[in-house]
């Protein structure tokens, strides 16, 4: 989608998700809770709702499209970084959200050569996307969530959708 501001990018469906053919559709996940909680979208979007995003000018996506489940499970070699940046280079959405540190990693070492230090804002982008690095929402990686990383997004993500720089 040409209008997209963000495009967030997981690793892979996970298991629940694949199984309803929906993203981020874990019992525990907080990707659409936190989504409505930081204003990117005014109401709580169901899992099976998440085409609707694109009215919000969010898009989703993943690193590794053949397979599913904990990022534990997942081949590295199923990555495709390459149809990533190629989908990127056309769009030229203007932010991209890694919504767990792997995929950020395995992207950010293959396109700029070193893996991301934390989360928030990388230093560099590709093109006119900036990256943002995200913690999971999944349950399974609980002790490691803080929103103000998604909070940090959102602001971004309002400043551009008003007409606001990209930078």
């Amino acid at each position: 989608m040409p209008d997209l501001v963000t495009v967030f990018c997981g690793s892979a469906v996970g298991r629940r998700s694949a199984e309803v053919g929906a993203y981020y559709a874990g019992p525990g996940n907080k990707f659409w809770d936190t989504l409505h909680r930081v204003g990117l979208t005014r109401h709580r979007f169901a899992p099976a709702d998440y085409a609707a995003l694109l009215a919000c000018r969010i898009g989703l996506t993943d690193l590794n499209k053949t397979e599913s489940g904990a990022d534990s499970t997942l081949s590295r070699d199923a990555d495709d970084i390459g149809a990533l940046v190629a989908k990127l280079i056309t769009y030229q959405p203007a932010l991209l959200a890694f919504t767990a540190r792997r995929p950020a990693a395995a992207f950010c070492r293959h396109v700029f050569g070193r893996a991301p230090a934390s989360y928030g804002l990388f230093p560099e982008g590709l093109g006119p996307t900036r990256v943002h690095v995200l913690p999971s929402p999944s349950g399974l990686a609980r002790r490691y969530w803080d929103e103000a990383p998604w909070q940090a997004l959102a602001w971004h993500h309002r400043a551009i959708a008003m007409g606001g720089r990209r930078s």
